[in-house]
Order: C-alpha cells, then structure tokens, then sequence
C-alpha cells in the first residue's frame, strides 16, 4: 500500500513549512510505525493534513488518517508556533499507532 498524503493550507507563508515538517515527520518519526500498514497489499492509506490561519492570525490544524480502515484524527487550535504544533500532533498520531 502506498499512503497518499494531502496538505491544504490557507497561510502562504505557511505552506513550504508545512509541507517540510509533513514530509519529516512521516519520513523520521512514523516511518516505522506506518509499514505494518504499508505491507498489506490491498490496504488503502489517506493522510490528510490542514492548516488555517485564524481570525486572531494564529494557526488551527487538523491531521486526519484512515489506514487500512483505521480512523484516527488530531486537531488543535490558536497555535503561534507552527513547528511546535505540526511535531506536536504528529506525536499524538506516534502514540496512537504504537498502541495498536
């Protein structure tokens, strides 16, 4: 299985480091986690990832998966520190996966 990642961002000045840590993230943190799911050949994979800039010019996001069947979501809101925030869930989506 192959996992299609999709990342929609609204903040141009948000977009290169989004996509960056996305990649990073999936590449040094996940990497490991996700190939149980990236060995079933007839599984199916959707990572799907969205930033917005807020009224109040901070950032709200969402990672959504579905792997294999398998659902899991993070979101938070008014983040200033795009880094922090985007490492953040992705460490939640870490533990999660780990568990299974």
């Amino acid at each position: 299985m192959e996992i299609q990642v999709k990342i929609h961002v609204n903040a141009e000045e948000a977009k290169d480091v989004a996509e960056r840590l996305v990649k990073n993230n999936l590449e040094n943190k996940l990497d490991n986690y996700l190939k149980k799911f990236t060995t079933k050949d007839d599984a199916e994979g959707t990572i799907e990832v969205k930033v917005e800039k807020n009224k109040k010019e901070l950032f709200d996001w969402v990672v959504s998966a579905t792997l294999d069947g398998e659902k899991f979501r993070y979101s938070r809101e008014d983040y200033k520190n795009l880094d922090d925030l985007i490492n953040h869930l992705f460490d939640h989506f870490k533990e999660e996966l780990s568990a299974r």
